[in-house]
Protein backbone atom coordinates (compact mmCIF):
# COMPACT_ATOMS: atom_id res chain seq x y z
CA UNK A 1 0.00 0.00 0.00
CA UNK A 2 1.33 3.07 -0.96
CA UNK A 3 0.53 7.03 0.30
CA UNK A 4 1.76 10.64 -1.63
CA UNK A 5 1.71 13.56 0.60
CA UNK A 6 3.46 16.74 -0.89
CA UNK A 7 5.94 18.66 1.79
CA UNK A 8 7.88 22.40 1.25
CA UNK A 9 10.72 19.97 0.35
CA UNK A 10 8.55 17.76 -2.58
CA UNK A 11 6.42 14.90 -2.87
CA UNK A 12 6.66 11.86 -0.62
CA UNK A 13 5.87 8.25 -0.78
CA UNK A 14 5.48 5.83 2.26
CA UNK A 15 4.97 2.45 1.74
CA UNK A 16 3.60 0.03 4.28
CA UNK A 17 4.39 -3.88 2.92
CA UNK A 18 5.14 -7.48 4.83
CA UNK A 19 8.55 -8.77 5.12
CA UNK A 20 8.12 -12.44 3.13
CA UNK A 21 10.28 -13.73 5.33
CA UNK A 22 9.02 -12.87 9.24
CA UNK A 23 5.55 -11.63 7.80
CA UNK A 24 6.26 -8.76 9.56
CA UNK A 25 4.37 -5.67 8.64
CA UNK A 26 7.33 -2.81 7.42
CA UNK A 27 7.30 0.53 6.46
CA UNK A 28 9.30 2.80 3.56
CA UNK A 29 9.64 6.32 2.80
CA UNK A 30 11.27 8.69 1.00
CA UNK A 31 10.54 12.28 0.06
CA UNK A 32 11.93 15.12 -1.93
CA UNK A 33 10.70 14.34 -4.95
CA UNK A 34 9.11 17.40 -7.73
CA UNK A 35 6.33 15.80 -8.65
CA UNK A 36 4.06 13.16 -7.46
CA UNK A 37 4.60 11.18 -10.87
CA UNK A 38 8.53 10.96 -9.57
CA UNK A 39 7.28 9.94 -6.06
CA UNK A 40 5.33 7.09 -7.43
CA UNK A 41 8.09 6.01 -10.01
CA UNK A 42 10.01 5.66 -7.05
CA UNK A 43 8.07 3.85 -4.81
CA UNK A 44 7.22 1.08 -7.48
CA UNK A 45 10.90 0.99 -8.58
CA UNK A 46 11.64 0.31 -5.17
CA UNK A 47 8.54 -2.71 -4.61
CA UNK A 48 10.03 -4.25 -7.76
CA UNK A 49 13.51 -4.42 -6.62
CA UNK A 50 12.05 -5.44 -2.77
CA UNK A 51 10.29 -8.60 -4.98
CA UNK A 52 13.42 -9.28 -6.54
CA UNK A 53 15.49 -9.38 -3.50
CA UNK A 54 16.74 -6.12 -3.56
CA UNK A 55 16.51 -3.65 -0.25
CA UNK A 56 19.66 -0.80 0.51
CA UNK A 57 20.61 -2.69 4.09
CA UNK A 58 20.30 -0.67 7.04
CA UNK A 59 22.78 -2.64 8.95
CA UNK A 60 26.35 -1.66 10.22
CA UNK A 61 29.30 -2.71 8.26
CA UNK A 62 30.65 -4.85 11.01
CA UNK A 63 27.65 -6.71 11.89
CA UNK A 64 27.08 -7.46 7.85
CA UNK A 65 31.02 -8.74 8.14
CA UNK A 66 30.30 -11.14 10.93
CA UNK A 67 27.14 -12.51 9.37
CA UNK A 68 28.80 -13.14 6.14
CA UNK A 69 31.04 -14.97 8.00
CA UNK A 70 28.47 -17.18 9.71
CA UNK A 71 25.92 -17.74 6.83
CA UNK A 72 28.48 -18.21 3.94
CA UNK A 73 31.85 -19.44 5.30
CA UNK A 74 31.68 -21.36 8.50
CA UNK A 75 31.73 -24.60 7.03
CA UNK A 76 32.78 -24.17 3.86
CA UNK A 77 36.87 -22.29 4.31
CA UNK A 78 39.02 -23.50 7.19
CA UNK A 79 39.04 -22.61 10.97
CA UNK A 80 42.20 -20.94 10.48
CA UNK A 81 40.82 -18.64 7.74
CA UNK A 82 37.87 -17.87 9.48
CA UNK A 83 40.38 -16.77 12.54
CA UNK A 84 41.81 -14.70 9.96
CA UNK A 85 38.71 -12.96 8.51
CA UNK A 86 38.02 -12.12 12.59
CA UNK A 87 40.99 -11.19 13.21
CA UNK A 88 40.90 -8.28 10.09
CA UNK A 89 37.07 -7.34 11.83
CA UNK A 90 38.31 -6.81 15.60
CA UNK A 91 41.42 -5.36 14.72
CA UNK A 92 41.53 -3.45 12.11
CA UNK A 93 37.71 -2.73 10.32
CA UNK A 94 35.68 -2.22 13.41
CA UNK A 95 37.75 -0.08 15.32
CA UNK A 96 37.78 2.18 12.44
CA UNK A 97 34.19 1.96 10.77
CA UNK A 98 33.13 1.36 14.23
CA UNK A 99 28.89 1.80 13.52
CA UNK A 100 29.11 3.18 9.73
CA UNK A 101 26.03 1.62 7.89
CA UNK A 102 27.36 -1.00 4.63
CA UNK A 103 25.33 1.44 2.73
CA UNK A 104 26.94 4.48 3.85
CA UNK A 105 30.25 3.23 2.83
CA UNK A 106 31.82 5.05 0.02
CA UNK A 107 35.13 4.13 -2.69
CA UNK A 108 37.04 7.03 -1.48
CA UNK A 109 35.80 6.55 2.27
CA UNK A 110 37.28 2.93 1.52
CA UNK A 111 40.07 3.50 -0.38
CA UNK A 112 40.95 6.08 2.87
CA UNK A 113 40.64 2.72 5.20
CA UNK A 114 43.64 0.85 3.38
CA UNK A 115 45.99 3.98 3.39
CA UNK A 116 45.28 4.16 6.93
CA UNK A 117 46.26 0.23 7.41
CA UNK A 118 49.43 0.68 5.55
CA UNK A 119 50.05 4.44 7.49
CA UNK A 120 49.89 2.12 10.47
CA UNK A 121 52.42 0.24 9.68
CA UNK A 122 50.83 -2.85 8.34
CA UNK A 123 52.47 -4.66 5.53
CA UNK A 124 50.62 -5.54 2.23
CA UNK A 125 50.41 -8.91 2.82
CA UNK A 126 47.89 -8.21 6.25
CA UNK A 127 46.48 -5.49 4.17
CA UNK A 128 45.51 -7.29 1.50
CA UNK A 129 43.69 -9.77 3.65
CA UNK A 130 41.61 -7.14 5.49
CA UNK A 131 40.58 -5.63 1.77
CA UNK A 132 40.01 -9.99 1.15
CA UNK A 133 37.28 -9.90 3.94
CA UNK A 134 35.62 -6.81 3.19
CA UNK A 135 35.69 -6.83 -0.14
CA UNK A 136 34.43 -10.68 -0.11
CA UNK A 137 31.96 -9.84 1.67
CA UNK A 138 30.27 -6.86 -0.09
CA UNK A 139 30.47 -8.97 -3.12
CA UNK A 140 27.59 -11.23 -1.23
CA UNK A 141 25.91 -7.90 -0.56
CA UNK A 142 25.53 -6.83 -4.36
CA UNK A 143 24.69 -10.78 -5.22
CA UNK A 144 21.79 -10.38 -2.75
CA UNK A 145 20.67 -7.41 -4.26
CA UNK A 146 21.62 -4.93 -1.12
CA UNK A 147 24.30 -3.16 -2.84
CA UNK A 148 24.03 -1.57 -6.45
CA UNK A 149 27.82 -1.76 -6.44
CA UNK A 150 30.49 -3.00 -4.65
CA UNK A 151 32.86 0.19 -3.06
CA UNK A 152 35.80 -1.65 -2.79
CA UNK A 153 36.53 -2.46 -6.32
CA UNK A 154 38.94 -0.19 -7.73
CA UNK A 155 40.58 0.45 -5.11
CA UNK A 156 44.53 -0.26 -4.07
CA UNK A 157 47.14 -1.03 -1.81
CA UNK A 158 49.94 1.04 -2.20
CA UNK A 159 52.74 -0.68 -0.53
CA UNK A 160 55.25 -2.91 -1.52
CA UNK A 161 55.46 -6.72 -0.90
CA UNK A 162 58.20 -6.63 1.78
CA UNK A 163 59.88 -9.82 1.74
CA UNK A 164 60.33 -11.28 5.46
CA UNK A 165 63.67 -12.28 6.99
CA UNK A 166 63.80 -16.11 7.15
CA UNK A 167 66.17 -17.17 10.26
CA UNK A 168 67.10 -20.70 10.66
CA UNK A 169 69.94 -22.31 12.39
CA UNK A 170 73.03 -22.92 10.52
CA UNK A 171 73.83 -26.34 9.46
CA UNK A 172 77.11 -26.75 11.27
CA UNK A 173 75.11 -25.53 14.29
CA UNK A 174 72.25 -28.24 14.39
CA UNK A 175 74.53 -30.63 16.57
CA UNK A 176 74.92 -28.71 19.74
CA UNK A 177 71.28 -27.39 19.05
CA UNK A 178 70.14 -30.63 19.17
CA UNK A 179 72.39 -32.15 21.78
CA UNK A 180 71.26 -29.46 24.30
CA UNK A 181 67.41 -29.93 23.58
CA UNK A 182 68.36 -33.44 24.53
CA UNK A 183 70.02 -32.52 27.91
CA UNK A 184 66.67 -30.85 28.56
CA UNK A 185 64.04 -32.96 27.64
CA UNK A 186 63.67 -35.89 25.54
CA UNK A 187 60.12 -34.96 24.86
CA UNK A 188 61.76 -31.92 23.43
CA UNK A 189 64.40 -32.98 21.51
CA UNK A 190 62.01 -35.32 19.56
CA UNK A 191 59.53 -32.88 18.71
CA UNK A 192 62.45 -30.53 17.66
CA UNK A 193 64.25 -33.37 15.46
CA UNK A 194 60.96 -34.27 13.92
CA UNK A 195 61.03 -30.61 12.85
CA UNK A 196 64.17 -29.83 11.06
CA UNK A 197 63.83 -33.30 9.29
CA UNK A 198 60.45 -32.74 8.22
CA UNK A 199 59.59 -29.02 7.60
CA UNK A 200 56.32 -29.27 9.35
CA UNK A 201 54.78 -26.30 11.20
CA UNK A 202 54.58 -26.56 15.10
CA UNK A 203 50.79 -27.52 15.20
CA UNK A 204 51.35 -30.00 11.94
CA UNK A 205 53.81 -31.75 13.98
CA UNK A 206 51.63 -31.49 17.31
CA UNK A 207 48.55 -33.16 15.27
CA UNK A 208 50.56 -35.76 13.93
CA UNK A 209 49.25 -39.04 15.31
CA UNK A 210 50.66 -43.06 15.03
CA UNK A 211 48.18 -44.10 12.23
CA UNK A 212 49.98 -41.37 10.07
CA UNK A 213 53.37 -42.60 10.50
CA UNK A 214 54.15 -45.77 7.59
CA UNK A 215 57.34 -47.01 8.64
CA UNK A 216 57.60 -49.46 5.64
CA UNK A 217 57.49 -47.26 3.08
CA UNK A 218 59.19 -44.45 5.45
CA UNK A 219 56.38 -41.38 5.31
CA UNK A 220 54.28 -39.15 7.75
CA UNK A 221 51.00 -37.85 6.63
CA UNK A 222 50.08 -34.51 7.50
CA UNK A 223 46.54 -33.81 7.33
CA UNK A 224 45.60 -31.62 10.55
CA UNK A 225 46.78 -28.83 12.56
CA UNK A 226 46.43 -28.63 16.35
CA UNK A 227 44.68 -25.82 17.90
CA UNK A 228 46.66 -25.27 21.03
CA UNK A 229 43.93 -23.45 22.50
CA UNK A 230 40.92 -25.51 22.12
CA UNK A 231 39.90 -28.06 25.13
CA UNK A 232 41.96 -31.02 24.68
CA UNK A 233 38.63 -33.07 25.74
CA UNK A 234 36.92 -31.62 22.06
CA UNK A 235 38.88 -33.59 19.55
CA UNK A 236 36.84 -31.94 16.86
CA UNK A 237 38.26 -28.21 17.78
CA UNK A 238 41.86 -30.04 18.75
CA UNK A 239 42.54 -30.74 15.31
CA UNK A 240 41.80 -28.50 12.47
CA UNK A 241 41.97 -28.29 9.12
CA UNK A 242 45.99 -27.57 7.81
CA UNK A 243 46.75 -24.05 6.42
CA UNK A 244 45.76 -24.52 2.73
CA UNK A 245 45.03 -27.48 0.67
CA UNK A 246 48.30 -27.97 0.05
CA UNK A 247 49.43 -28.39 3.48
CA UNK A 248 48.02 -32.23 2.92
CA UNK A 249 50.92 -33.67 2.14
CA UNK A 250 52.44 -37.19 2.29
CA UNK A 251 56.64 -36.11 3.63
CA UNK A 252 59.35 -38.69 2.81
CA UNK A 253 61.44 -39.30 6.12
CA UNK A 254 64.91 -40.74 6.83
CA UNK A 255 65.72 -44.14 7.94
CA UNK A 256 67.25 -42.40 10.81
CA UNK A 257 64.34 -40.75 11.85
CA UNK A 258 62.37 -44.11 11.33
CA UNK A 259 64.53 -45.69 14.08
CA UNK A 260 63.74 -42.52 16.48
CA UNK A 261 60.59 -42.92 15.89
CA UNK A 262 60.44 -46.60 16.46
CA UNK A 263 62.27 -45.68 19.69
CA UNK A 264 60.00 -43.54 20.59
CA UNK A 265 57.06 -45.62 20.09
CA UNK A 266 58.75 -48.05 23.18
CA UNK A 267 59.47 -44.91 25.30
CA UNK A 268 55.53 -44.44 24.73
CA UNK A 269 54.17 -47.78 25.55
CA UNK A 270 56.20 -47.73 28.90
CA UNK A 271 54.51 -44.34 29.99
CA UNK A 272 50.98 -46.13 28.79
CA UNK A 273 51.76 -49.01 31.03
CA UNK A 274 52.70 -47.19 34.03
CA UNK A 275 49.93 -44.77 33.83
CA UNK A 276 47.54 -46.95 32.91
CA UNK A 277 44.35 -45.53 32.74
CA UNK A 278 45.58 -41.90 32.95
CA UNK A 279 47.02 -42.07 29.75
CA UNK A 280 45.09 -40.18 27.10
CA UNK A 281 45.40 -43.19 24.42
CA UNK A 282 42.03 -41.80 22.79
CA UNK A 283 44.39 -39.36 20.86
CA UNK A 284 46.96 -40.98 19.46
CA UNK A 285 49.48 -38.64 19.66
CA UNK A 286 53.14 -39.13 18.35
CA UNK A 287 54.69 -35.61 20.03
CA UNK A 288 52.68 -35.54 23.80
CA UNK A 289 53.46 -35.13 26.86
CA UNK A 290 53.88 -38.11 28.94
CA UNK A 291 50.24 -38.67 29.55
CA UNK A 292 49.15 -38.19 25.83
CA UNK A 293 47.97 -34.99 26.24
CA UNK A 294 48.96 -32.38 23.50
CA UNK A 295 52.20 -30.41 24.41
CA UNK A 296 51.17 -26.63 25.71
CA UNK A 297 52.39 -24.21 23.00
CA UNK A 298 54.17 -22.27 26.09
CA UNK A 299 55.88 -24.89 27.00
CA UNK A 300 57.65 -25.23 23.26
CA UNK A 301 57.69 -21.75 23.56
CA UNK A 302 59.91 -21.78 26.33
CA UNK A 303 61.67 -25.14 26.07
CA UNK A 304 63.33 -23.43 22.95
CA UNK A 305 64.39 -20.26 24.22
CA UNK A 306 66.28 -22.42 26.86
CA UNK A 307 67.55 -24.53 24.45
CA UNK A 308 68.55 -22.15 22.03
CA UNK A 309 70.69 -20.48 24.63
CA UNK A 310 72.32 -23.39 26.06
CA UNK A 311 73.20 -24.17 22.78
CA UNK A 312 74.90 -20.73 23.01
CA UNK A 313 72.76 -19.60 19.55
CA UNK A 314 70.60 -16.43 19.33
CA UNK A 315 67.19 -16.23 19.97
CA UNK A 316 64.74 -17.38 17.30
CA UNK A 317 61.38 -18.67 16.43
CA UNK A 318 59.80 -21.82 16.64
CA UNK A 319 59.12 -21.91 12.79
CA UNK A 320 62.81 -20.84 11.86
CA UNK A 321 63.16 -25.11 12.67
CA UNK A 322 61.00 -25.15 9.21
CA UNK A 323 63.37 -22.66 7.81
CA UNK A 324 66.28 -24.49 8.59
CA UNK A 325 64.62 -27.69 7.39
CA UNK A 326 64.20 -26.12 3.67
CA UNK A 327 67.86 -24.52 3.62
CA UNK A 328 69.18 -28.17 4.67
CA UNK A 329 67.19 -29.17 1.61
CA UNK A 330 68.91 -26.54 -1.01
CA UNK A 331 72.46 -27.29 0.40
CA UNK A 332 71.59 -30.71 -0.62
CA UNK A 333 71.24 -29.76 -4.07
CA UNK A 334 67.35 -30.20 -3.83
CA UNK A 335 65.40 -28.25 -6.36
CA UNK A 336 62.87 -25.62 -5.65
CA UNK A 337 59.80 -27.70 -6.21
CA UNK A 338 60.64 -30.84 -4.16
CA UNK A 339 61.33 -27.96 -1.37
CA UNK A 340 57.97 -26.66 -2.01
CA UNK A 341 56.27 -30.40 -2.22
CA UNK A 342 58.20 -31.17 1.52
CA UNK A 343 57.10 -28.04 3.15
CA UNK A 344 53.46 -28.38 1.77
CA UNK A 345 53.28 -24.25 0.20
CA UNK A 346 50.48 -23.54 -1.73
CA UNK A 347 52.72 -22.69 -5.16
CA UNK A 348 56.39 -22.57 -5.70
CA UNK A 349 56.29 -19.43 -6.28
CA UNK A 350 55.70 -18.85 -2.71
CA UNK A 351 58.89 -21.41 -2.10
CA UNK A 352 60.91 -19.32 -4.89
CA UNK A 353 60.10 -15.83 -2.81
CA UNK A 354 61.04 -17.16 0.60
CA UNK A 355 64.10 -18.82 -0.13
CA UNK A 356 65.47 -17.42 -3.43
CA UNK A 357 68.21 -15.30 -1.72
CA UNK A 358 68.99 -18.23 0.35
CA UNK A 359 69.71 -20.34 -2.88
CA UNK A 360 71.60 -17.55 -4.26
CA UNK A 361 73.97 -17.13 -1.34
CA UNK A 362 74.38 -21.13 -1.68
CA UNK A 363 75.03 -20.95 -5.54
CA UNK A 364 77.80 -18.35 -4.55
CA UNK A 365 78.99 -20.55 -1.53
CA UNK A 366 79.39 -23.66 -4.41
CA UNK A 367 81.01 -21.90 -7.21
CA UNK A 368 83.67 -20.43 -4.68
CA UNK A 369 84.22 -24.11 -3.71
CA UNK A 370 84.73 -24.97 -7.05
CA UNK A 371 86.65 -22.71 -8.28
CA UNK A 372 89.59 -23.51 -5.08
CA UNK A 373 88.64 -27.21 -6.06
CA UNK A 374 90.13 -26.30 -9.53
CA UNK A 375 92.56 -23.70 -9.04
CA UNK A 376 94.10 -26.29 -6.90
CA UNK A 377 93.45 -28.99 -9.45
CA UNK A 378 94.14 -27.37 -12.67
CA UNK A 379 97.09 -24.69 -11.37
CA UNK A 380 99.02 -28.05 -9.90
CA UNK A 381 99.01 -29.57 -13.08
CA UNK A 382 99.51 -26.99 -15.48
CA UNK A 383 101.50 -24.64 -13.35
CA UNK A 384 102.21 -20.83 -14.59
CA UNK A 385 101.53 -20.16 -18.14
CA UNK A 386 104.11 -20.55 -20.30
CA UNK A 387 105.83 -17.22 -21.66
CA UNK A 388 106.14 -16.25 -25.63
CA UNK A 389 109.67 -17.41 -27.08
Amino acid sequence: MANFKKHGTGWEYRLKFKDPFTQEKREKSARGFKTKREAELAAAEFMRKFNQGYEKTDMALVDFLYNWIDVYKRGVVRKNTIQTYLNSIDNHIKPYFIKLMVNDLKPDMYQKFLDHCIDKGLGRRSVEIIHSTVYGALERAVIQGKLERNPCKGSIIKAKQKRKDVYFIDSNEIPSFLQAAHNYGYIYWIFFKLMIETGVRKGEAAAIRWRHIDFVNQTIQVEKTLDFTADDEDEEELFGETKTEKSDRIIKISSGLVNDLKFHAKWQEQNKQNLLGMYRHDLELVLCRKDGKPMPKSSLFNAFSRILKRADLPSLPIHSLRHTCAVLMLEAGADMKFVQEQLGHGSIQITSDVYSHISKKLEQRNMEKIDEYKDKILGGVWGAPLKEQ
